[in-house]
């Protein structure tokens, strides 16, 4: 909520009292809104208009959150909210599923400042699985990634479930996926091609042909199956290679024991 005095937004940190001793542990409140952003990679990007004296501005923005847990895009020099950031870097970016009541199905608002990357290459890869259309756009001299530098977190789970969150307990713990992330995905999917169309059917219920892993995190993975992208959480973070293997080898167990190979 607001602090009715200044409008300034009353945020969570991890320094909030805990609970009685015996009670339920009460919701990691920024786990869930990031597990949310993660599952809900289209949003509006929100900037502050160059042309219209500041006036707000609503773009449609894929994005892919790195392994710090920022928003990244990718947009042209020549478009009106590139523009506006490179003017004001302030912005917001919202992520919401396309539901038929979307007010019910919750909602996270990004609020922070942009910064356009200066090799886009680094990033490349990882957006390009996400979103192979995109190929053609990146390959255009004006197609530059901005980072969105995450200040507060707005997250409504729901009727009654409305929180701010602060940026520290939005961003997930320090991790060494960055450096790993390729490799787990070619072991992944050279060796265990099997094991991923299980996870499909084991989660999901869906009987994949072809189901390749296209990103991991530490919150979980996603997968491309039969063209379209299915997203699994794991139970708890995994921060490096071996702590995603392990996550991936109890999965691999579940689906055996429960007759899918």
């Amino acid at each position: 909520m607001s602090d009715a005095a200044s409008g300034t937004p009353r945020q969570q940190t991890r320094s909030a009292a805990q609970p009685p001793a015996g009670a339920a542990p009460r919701p990691d409140r920024g786990v869930e809104a990031r597990r949310f952003v993660r599952a809900h990679p289209h949003g509006v990007l929100s900037t502050l208009s160059k042309r219209l004296d500041g006036a707000p501005f609503g773009s449609i923005a894929p994005f892919v959150l790195d392994h710090a847990g920022c928003p990244v895009i990718l947009i042209s020099t020549l478009a009106e909210h590139t523009r506006n950031l490179d003017a004001d870097p302030r912005c917001s970016l919202i992520a919401h599923p396309c539901a038929q009541d979307p007010q019910a199905a919750g909602r996270v608002t990004l609020v922070g400042r942009a910064e356009r990357l200066p090799d886009k290459h680094l990033l490349g890869p990882r957006y390009l699985r996400y979103f192979p259309e995109a190929q053609g756009y990146f390959a255009m001299h004006d197609f530059h990634f901005y980072r969105v530098q995450v200040q507060a977190v707005r997250y409504i789970g729901g009727f009654g479930s409305i929180h701010w969150i602060a940026a520290e307990d939005f961003a997930p713990a320090s991790n060494s996926l960055h450096d790993s992330e390729e490799s787990i995905l070619e072991h992944m999917n050279a060796d265990h091609a099997h094991n991923l169309r299980a996870y499909c059917a084991q989660v999901h219920g869906v009987q994949a042909r072809q189901a390749e892993m296209i990103g991991v995190d530490v919150d979980g993975f996603d997968l491309r199956a039969d063209g379209r992208v299915l997203r699994f959480e794991f139970t708890s973070p995994a921060g490096d290679a071996g702590q995603v293997r392990e996550q991936l080898v109890e999965l691999a167990r579940q689906c055996r024991a429960a007759g899918i190979t």
